[in-house]
């Protein structure tokens, strides 16, 4: 049976590449949204679902946060990690000088903010949900307008790429997560993403459960806060370490942590992307 995998759409997009690479063979199917790709595997329309989490230069995907911490019970299975090459797409025959209007997602607006601040400083940019929906935009407006989108995308919409590798950081890579009912199993080669928080607020609490991270001698690959959305100074703490949460060291730490906190949730355990 084809595996069935949504995904961040419309087809075009970064995660769309981020979905085929990971299965080239499967069934992709494409969603507005990440809280959609999430109802879709939890409801068996899809068996995976293929998320942004991580951008290089704009960090947290906070929607992918929302759902892994507030809104679903998934696991991450896999992660992915892709460098993102902007392109400057344009209707046939456009010229650089006529263009008035760009259109983009954002977080590509943002990651291409020097190209245009140099080559266009005069053009209005506009903001899309997608960077497949800036070439639909795009390709609709009655302004001399380009869209900042994929190689792939043009190839979709039959538009002329007029400037490759636009972005302003030449490293610029995003980390997808494949969200599934349930995690991968132990690899040798894992890691494990989790959050926490405190109900109370007094010195030393981040720094005891920091610390039985470092007695054992376990790798923190990243750490970060984000508002909890409750008060107003109640923060989640968000953890990638390395390990498998079925081994037995990571499996004690996690006992003692959840001891310690209010809030402990795992997101799950899965092969380190190389």
């Amino acid at each position: 049976m084809v595996k069935r995998i949504a995904y961040l759409g419309p087809a075009g997009t970064f995660t769309e590449e981020a979905a085929l690479r990971y299965d080239p063979t499967s069934q992709i199917i494409p969603l507005p949204s990440i809280p959609a790709v999430a109802s879709s595997v939890e409801t068996s329309i899809a068996d995976e679902g293929v998320v942004p989490i991580e951008n290089s230069i704009e960090g947290s995907v906070t929607d992918t946060l929302d759902v892994l911490i507030h809104e679903s019970d998934l696991q991450i299975r896999r992660e992915l990690v892709m460098p993102i090459d902007h392109c400057l797409l344009a209707k046939a025959g456009s010229k650089a000088e006529e263009i008035k209007l760009i259109f983009s997602h954002p977080q590509a607006l943002a990651q291409c903010r020097r190209f245009i601040e140099r080559c266009f400083p005069k053009a209005q940019l506009s903001a899309a949900l997608s960077t497949a929906a800036a070439v639909e935009e795009m390709l609709s407006s009655n302004i001399p307008s380009a869209a900042i989108g994929t190689k792939r995308a043009a190839e979709i919409y039959g538009v002329d790429i007029m400037a490759r590798g636009i972005q302003d950081h030449a490293s610029n890579a995003t980390r997808f997560v494949v969200l599934a009912p349930k995690d991968h199993p132990p690899t040798g080669d894992d890691k494990t993403s989790l959050c926490f928080s405190f109900s109370d607020d007094r010195p030393g609490l981040l720094y005891g459960v920091l610390k039985e991270f470092a007695e054992r001698k376990i790798n923190l690959s990243k750490i970060e806060s984000r508002p909890s959305g409750e008060s107003l100074g109640s923060y989640i703490f968000l953890v990638d370490l390395q390990g498998h949460r079925e081994d037995s060291v990571i499996a004690e730490l996690l006992e003692r942590v959840k001891e310690m906190t209010s809030l402990f949730k795992v997101f799950g355990s899965y092969p380190r992307y190389k």
